[in-house]
């Protein structure tokens, strides 16, 4: 495999003669995208080089088609910039650091996830004024703990290995120890995932409304169905109806999953946007 795929051929990279406009790859994906919601997506797009590459997951995988792989696949995030790693709880309630976005996840070579993270790395750099040099340590940092993971991972249990995770703890020292930057931005992290609690949503997005718990209207990021709807589409759907999906969906479930969920009901729904590629997504298979 190292013959196939060489360190030295990952080195190298080159635009095809006949490589695809990128602004028509993106047009491309729009066709399937709420269409008024489109221009929020490149608004933020064009705030910076870092924030271009977060929205365009799409192009770096069309120029990383061609390049050399050893033929290894993997599930891939698919969008493994570092934006898409952070702090959040597991089931248990405890906080770890991990990826935290499956947008594109898809089958295909592992070097594709490990190049667009280290490529990230770099764009965030220079955008937060970081020397070439201290980009390139960033770069091999990166690699080099992906590579201990790789080694290593194979190493441990099954059971080991499926529950595998960054404890939040560590990371805070690790921050501490690089600068006092680095440890008051580790805490404000801490602090942050902390209080993101399903209770704390609840009250920041519903409201009660004759006596009923409804999803407030923040337009055009948080648009209840109600709505969303025509006067005409609301003759013909009716709230019932979309619960029925939700029961539909929740049947899909895993047994473990349909117990906790039974335990609630659902009142009401709404369309919700949020970051910079998943903007406008109007749906998934």
């Amino acid at each position: 495999m190292r013959e196939q795929a060489s360190w030295i051929d990952h080195s190298e990279w080159a635009p095809a003669a006949d490589r695809p406009d990128p602004i028509s790859l993106l047009q491309a994906q729009d066709v399937s995208r709420v269409q008024h919601l489109v221009p929020i997506k490149y608004g933020r797009m064009v705030e910076s080089a870092f924030a271009f590459l977060r929205g365009s997951a799409v192009v770096m995988a069309a120029d990383l088609a061609g390049t050399p792989t050893s033929g290894l696949l993997t599930q891939l995030c698919g969008d493994a910039h570092i934006s898409n790693s952070g702090v959040f709880a597991t089931p248990e309630r405890k906080l770890v650091f991990d990826v935290n976005d499956f947008d594109e996840t898809h089958p295909g070579p592992w070097e594709w996830d490990l190049k667009r993270l280290a490529a990230s790395a770099v764009v965030a750099g220079r955008e937060n004024g970081f020397s070439k040099k201290e980009n390139r340590e960033a770069v091999e940092s990166a690699v080099q703990a992906y590579a201990w993971a790789m080694k290593n991972l194979p190493e441990t249990t099954s059971l080991e290995a499926w529950y595998y995770h960054v404890d939040v703890d560590a990371v805070q020292k690790l921050l501490a120890k690089a600068s006092k930057e680095g440890k008051k931005s580790a805490n404000k992290m801490v602090r942050t995932a902390r209080g993101k609690t399903q209770e704390q949503t609840l009250q920041e997005i519903t409201t009660i409304e004759d006596g009923r718990r409804r999803i407030v209207s923040e337009p055009p990021l948080l648009v209840p169905f109600r709505e969303l709807l025509t006067e005409e589409q609301k003759e013909q759907i009716t709230a019932e109806q979309l619960i029925e999906v939700w029961g539909e969906y929740v049947d899909r479930l895993s047994p473990d999953r349909r117990r906790l969920i039974y335990r609630y009901r659902a009142t009401d729904m709404a369309l919700r946007m949020g970051g910079v590629g998943s903007v406008a997504v109007a749906a998934r298979s």
